[in-house]
């Protein structure tokens, strides 16, 4: 009767210790992390209208991200990413003709809420994955460029559409804009310390500049020539139809050179690698 008792007792106590620890387990709660990012970056806007994916570039990331229980963190994050698209991609035959082209760097640092659809918890086999959605706030720099005989030429400074002489007041844009991102993504937990995720990411944008079309043409007699009487990079970059058809010249004042009324967007989509800085146990944490 005597080792029935023992063998009971130890029996409830592997019983209460397997318990403490699953509740353990369920309440862990993780701080925070950081990691990096790795992807393709896509621009849509005036030179892509149809939303095609064609020719994505490289895009790079930091965030830290702090955690408020098992669903809801606070990112701030960093990127680099490259964006650029032209006409000769697309099926329409107008833009074939239009023949514009633009590339550009971008640097953006955002703040994102991350919410959880299932409760994630570092180490627990049960809780290792969460799809989630992602809202932010952010600003970028950009600087559009384009090749003229294989040279490199910045075309903000040019007022490809008459910026430069105030034409019909247009102003010249800046270098900086807000973007808004909102994604989705899901996120799986290797070990304690690590979680890999894949994130894709729309931006919106404050600007139609971010290829350097939004507007009409003003017309060629509007931009400067040469000392010798040729034609300034302003001028050759503003309308390049005549590489395609020199007898039919887009770039007549007042014709459509893009659409002003939406703005530019660009995409991310990315794979994310990232260390938990900060967990703890905390009993009754949701």
């Amino acid at each position: 009767m005597h080792g029935m008792k023992i063998k009971f007792l130890a029996l409830v106590i592997v019983m209460v210790l397997a318990n403490t620890v699953r509740a353990q387990r369920y309440d862990y709660v993780q701080e925070g992390e950081f990691g990096i990012t790795a992807g393709a970056a896509h621009y849509f806007g005036d030179l892509n209208t149809r939303a095609a994916i064609d020719h994505p570039k490289v895009a790079l990331g930091l965030f830290f991200r702090k955690q408020f229980g098992n669903y809801v963190g606070m990112r701030l994050s960093a990127h680099y990413a490259q964006l650029g698209y032209s006409d000769i991609y697309s099926k329409n035959d107008y833009q074939k003709t239009r023949n514009l082209s633009f590339n550009t760097n971008v640097w953006e640092l955002a703040v994102q809420g991350d919410f959880n659809f299932f409760k994630f918890i570092p180490g627990d086999p049960e809780h290792y994955y969460t799809p989630y959605v992602t809202l932010g706030l952010g600003a970028f720099s950009f600087d559009p460029y384009a090749y003229l005989g294989g040279d490199k030429v910045f075309l903000r400074p040019l007022g490809t559409e008459g910026q430069n002489v105030g034409y019909k007041g247009r102003k010249p844009y800046g270098t900086m804009a807000i973007c808004i991102p909102l994604g989705v993504g899901i996120k799986y937990n290797l070990s304690e310390k690590v979680n890999i995720s894949f994130e894709v990411s729309q931006r919106f944008t404050t600007t139609d500049y971010l290829d350097d079309v939004s507007t009409t043409y003003v017309g060629i007699n509007k931009f400067p020539t040469l000392p010798n009487g040729n034609p300034s990079p302003a001028a050759l970059l503003q309308d390049r139809s005549y590489e395609i058809d020199p007898n039919n010249i887009l770039g007549v004042e007042g014709r459509q050179r893009g659409w002003s009324k939406q703005n530019d967007q660009y995409i991310i989509a990315e794979i994310g690698l990232s260390i938990n800085i900060s967990t703890t146990r905390c009993p009754g944490t949701n």
